[in-house]
């Protein structure tokens, strides 16, 4: 009797002594050795785990930076700083990091803009886009819910007025409000980039006028105004390359609708938070 309790104890512990040292020869044999520049580097992000530089989080970048699959400079929420200390872990030369903003391409606030209905439904900018173009009669504008506002890690955006704008001082460029504007009137545009055209109708000048009061009317008066050719007029909307304007101003002072403006468009100055 004694025997027959012993027996399956004896096998069932040597079927666990052999599955053990098993396991912990699998384990020897197919551990996956981490590169310890994948921690420097993780310790030197900014932890946001905004996706903007492409992959799903800091980890991610980390491993992928290590890698060779992303670049060294590809944090865009770091900047040139965190760049330049990757490079150092890397053994490469990080190139200076353009900072970049968000800015919404649009003026048009519940005083200038015109409405088609008063929208009660979801409190979503999708979702009232989808209704007939969303209750402004420009149906380039933006809708003012605040889907950009719920999107932004940083709380760098506020709506005002119906309308969005940026904090300046907490935008750190992640581009995530662009993919959550279904208007696409978010850019990311180069931080030292003064100004902007407050629009994103193509609309011709007459039908802007009748839908808001600040609107583009394609008047092209900007255009040959610019003295350095940074301003282009396309499909009835003037756009300013940043790679050639100066910041001069002499658009924003000839445009009769007061549509091209200096930091104030899709953007607020830190003085006014």
């Amino acid at each position: 009797m004694f025997d027959m309790i012993w027996i399956p104890i004896v096998i069932v512990g040597g079927m666990g002594l052999i599955f053990g040292l098993g396991l912990s020869f699998a384990s020897k044999k197919f551990e996956v050795e981490v590169d310890e520049r994948v921690g420097r580097v993780r310790e030197i992000l900014p932890g946001a785990n905004c996706a903007a530089c492409g992959q799903t989080g800091c980890d991610a970048f980390a491993e992928a930076v290590v890698a060779g699959k992303s670049p060294v400079n590809g944090c865009p929420v770091g900047g040139t700083d965190v760049a330049r200390k990757i490079g150092e872990i890397m053994g490469v030369e990080a190139s200076d990091v353009e900072e970049k903003v968000a800015k919404v391409l649009c003026g048009g606030t519940n005083d200038t803009c015109r409405k088609k209905f008063d929208y009660e439904g979801i409190h979503d900018c999708l979702a009232a886009a989808n209704l007939y173009g969303g209750p402004l009669t420009c149906t380039y504008g933006c809708v003012g819910l605040g889907n950009c506002v719920k999107a932004c890690p940083f709380d760098a955006i506020v709506v005002e007025n119906g309308l969005a704008r940026v904090i300046d001082a907490k935008c750190t460029g992640c581009g995530i409000c662009v993919a959550f504007c279904p208007k696409k009137i978010i850019e990311l545009v180069p931080a030292s980039l003064e100004y902007t055209v407050c629009c994103s109708s193509t609309d011709r000048g007459n039908i802007v006028r009748q839908n808001c009061d600040v609107g583009c009317i394609g008047c092209g008066r900007c255009m040959r105004a610019c003295p350095v050719g940074a301003i282009e007029l396309k499909d009835n909307l003037a756009k300013i390359n940043p790679e050639l304007c100066n910041n001069c101003g002499e658009c924003a002072k000839v445009c009769p609708t007061k549509t091209i403006q200096i930091f104030l468009c899709g953007r607020l100055n830190q003085t006014a938070v």
